[in-house]
């Protein structure tokens, strides 16, 4: 693994009538909460455990949406946040055009030099947004903060450490959620939370719906122990083999994208670079080869477990334990056993 050493000099601007701070009148982070059903996310409390491990140590997290008391609650709880920021209004979906303006104005009254938001479809869509308008880089999935101005993130699907330099006078990052421990839900100094612009409602664009596919089984991003199939399953009846050890296990299920463009299991299962990118306290794969895609997903799991009847396979690189062995074999004997 090699590092690379990457300065990016932006200046800062105004832009559409909008000046942007020089953030000296508050240096501290501002983190996006993202919440679902009235509970915070796990990609937020990752990206307040980052925002604490920059030297000024003050956490501001903005909490938006209608009534949203109950995470506003749970933020100022939360541990390393030091202030928190409420703004109503109907924020759901999370759009871009309607969160940005808050984050801005938010900006505009404190001064941030930092701006942080989980690396989740709502950070990945809101924080490009917000970097844009205030006319800084955009600096996407860290894994660790090195310094206040130099942050190091992935490249090429995990083989590449890229320090990445920002000059800017705001940092706005994006934050791998499996590279930071979430933050605790204790020991927070949040108290009162400060109400500022409230939310908008747009007219050139509106949030319609979102199909959430529905299971007993924990999610995915969520779940400590994770199950997964590859190409080796062989099909979907297959697959359901997987589906009675993750059950026994309290597991989530997931693929490799072989599987899923297989037609095996839905979309949603896959791990791996252009799937979920996940870290549980088990993972256990099955019939997966270990393609370097796959391993960018799933590499920072505490325990691997492997199953491949080819000794060769490079998912046995990274596994703390291998078995080789045909899965059809091995996988009933082992749910007989659990």
């Amino acid at each position: 693994m090699f590092r690379l050493a990457t300065t990016l000099a932006r200046r800062g601007g105004a832009i559409g009538g909008l000046r942007c701070s020089s953030g000296g009148r508050d240096a501290s982070t501002l983190v996006l909460a993202e919440h679902t059903d009235g509970v915070l996310d796990n990609a937020t409390r990752s990206a307040i455990t980052a925002a604490a491990e920059v030297s000024t140590g003050d956490v501001t997290v903005l909490v938006a949406g209608a009534g949203a008391d109950t995470v506003v609650a749970e933020v100022g709880n939360t541990a390393g946040v030091t202030r928190v920021l409420y703004a109503e209004g109907d924020a759901t979906g999370f759009l871009p055009e309607s969160i940005t303006p808050v984050m801005l104005a938010a900006h505009d009254q404190f001064g941030f030099s930092h701006i942080f938001a989980g690396a989740s479809s709502v950070g990945k869509n809101v924080l490009p947004r917000v970097a844009a308008k205030l006319d800084v880089a955009m600096i996407s999935e860290i894994t660790s903060v090195v310094s206040d101005d130099t942050f190091a993130r992935t490249m090429y699907a995990g083989n590449a450490v890229c320090k990445v330099k920002s000059n800017d006078t705001v940092k706005v990052a994006t934050v791998r959620g499996t590279a930071f421990d979430p933050a605790a839900a204790e020991g927070g100094a949040g108290g009162d939370a400060v109400a500022v612009d409230g939310v908008t409602a747009q007219t050139l664009s509106s949030y319609e719906s979102q199909a959430l596919a529905e299971s007993d089984r924990p999610s995915l991003q969520a779940a400590s122990r994770v199950v997964a199939g590859g190409r080796g399953m062989g099909g979907a009846d297959e697959f359901k083999l997987l589906d009675e050890m993750a059950d026994k296990l309290g597991a989530a299920v997931g693929a490799s994208r072989a599987a899923v463009d297989a037609g095996f299991v839905p979309n949603e299962y896959q791990v791996g670079q252009t799937g979920k990118i996940i870290a549980p306290e088990l993972y256990i794969a099955v019939g997966i080869s270990g393609a370097i895609q796959h391993l960018a997903g799933m590499k920072d799991s505490k325990v691997i477990v492997a199953i491949n009847k080819d000794p060769e396979a490079p998912i046995f690189q990274v596994a703390d334990y291998g078995l080789v062995d045909d899965l059809f074999k091995a996988v009933p004997e082992m749910n007989e056993k659990i």
